[in-house]
């Protein structure tokens, strides 16, 4: 099959097939991961910025160790150390970036619909690391992965997401992606935290946490955002985790072979119980592993030599 896209911007314009093939991809990577000497020539004279606008810690770090992995030139650029800080626009300041011939972008800004701007505007390839409470790709990407490797398979799964589901970019492109794989995705939140027409992209909203994770094949619990809050939507943290916190108790209303995702990071005692977090059902950190080879199966598919991914 191949790979057409210049860009990874969202979910929604992934179809299935090519899903798969970045999924199928990234399990080739992996292997790369699990070597004495961790690094392949694949990418060697590509040059890759991390344009990051907004701090994170992992995904930053799992998209530059995956370019160092494929011997990539990796230069990674913050708000704070741009011109950006002396006033200049952030057209400009990609502009600027693009006159020095990366291959490629990864972007994360604080603003939805900021990537599409970017990747319009520029010949190389952009790749989303997650703007604004839109849409976080590879984070889904990875998600489905992870998912498949441990069950096998994604259709016919049921997901239960609980938590921050009206500013999380993780759950806008997790319902997609797993509902466009065959999953039945299923959330639940305090009312405030759900947006209007959430159904409208495939899934259903529970009445309680019992009944979302009731018979669930996979529980993905996301994170309080306090810094995208702009009002008060829960009285306090102590009532959440009573009424929304996955414990262990909630964990036995779920199928015996539960597996329990968080994309990070992790309020524990507020979303996520240590116990529950920690425990043998938990693939967190399988999450943070399959992140580094799925971002690497990114940068291969748009910047590789070849974008015949299953010839070459």
């Amino acid at each position: 099959m191949r790979f057409t896209k210049k860009d990874i911007l969202d979910i929604h314009s992934l179809d299935p097939a090519e899903i798969t093939l970045i999924l199928d991809t990234a399990m080739g990577m992996k292997e790369i991961s699990q070597r004495p000497v961790k690094k392949v020539p694949t990418l060697r004279g590509k040059t890759i910025v991390l344009f990051f606008q907004e701090p994170s810690t992992r995904t930053k770090l799992s998209f530059e160790i995956a370019a160092k992995r494929l011997s990539a030139d990796s230069v990674a650029i913050a708000k704070s150390g741009s011109s950006m800080a002396k006033g200049e626009t952030l057209m400009d300041t990609v502009k600027n970036l693009e006159a020095m011939k990366p291959d490629v972008i990864v972007m994360r800004h604080a603003s939805s619909g900021a990537a599409y701007l970017v990747a319009n505007r520029v010949n190389c390839s952009v790749i989303n690391a997650g703007d604004g409470i839109h849409a976080h790709p590879s984070q889904a990407l990875l998600d489905m992965m992870s998912v498949r490797e441990k069950k096998g398979c994604i259709k016919g799964l049921k997901l239960a997401m609980i938590g921050d589901i009206a500013h999380s970019r993780v759950a806008r492109s997790d319902i997609i992606g797993f509902s466009k794989m065959g999953a039945r995705v299923s959330v639940c939140a305090p009312q405030t935290m759900i947006p209007a027409g959430i159904e409208a992209l495939g899934c259903t909203v529970a009445s309680s946490m019992e009944a979302c994770v009731a018979d669930a094949d996979v529980i993905m619990m996301l994170r309080i955002q306090k810094e995208r809050m702009t009002d008060v939507l829960f009285p306090s943290e102590r009532e959440y985790a009573g009424r929304f916190g996955l414990n262990s108790q909630r964990v036995a209303l779920a199928h015996k072979d539960v597996t329990i995702m968080h994309p990070g990071p992790m309020n524990r005692g507020v979303e996520i119980s240590s116990d529950v977090a920690d425990g043998k059902y938990s693939m967190i950190l399988d999450q943070v592993t399959n992140g580094v080879a799925l971002r690497m199966a990114l940068y291969y598919l748009v910047a590789g030599g070849s974008r015949h991914a299953d010839t070459d």
